[in-house]
């Protein structure tokens, strides 16, 4: 609903998309909303992005997230 952000894919096809950046003079359509963390598994047939949980003790209300990055180690 308020779109993505950013995307990094893994290379077994994992990806995960950042969404609901708010930043000064630029609209947003769900002000309100907190920022989320989708999965999509590029591998299916026919990928759909599911919103990850975030933990407990985690301040969601401010969550802002600009951009994603992911480590394979």
């Amino acid at each position: 609903e308020t779109g993505s952000e950013d995307i990094d894919i893994l290379p077994n096809g994992l990806a995960f998309i950042s969404s609901g950046l708010k930043y000064p003079g630029l609209k947003s359509f769900a002000p309100d909303k907190p920022g989320e963390i989708f999965l999509m598994d590029l591998n299916e047939d026919h990928p759909r992005a599911v919103e990850l949980r975030i933990s407990r003790g985690f301040d969601l209300a401010s969550f802002n997230p600009h951009g994603i990055s992911t480590y394979v180690d």
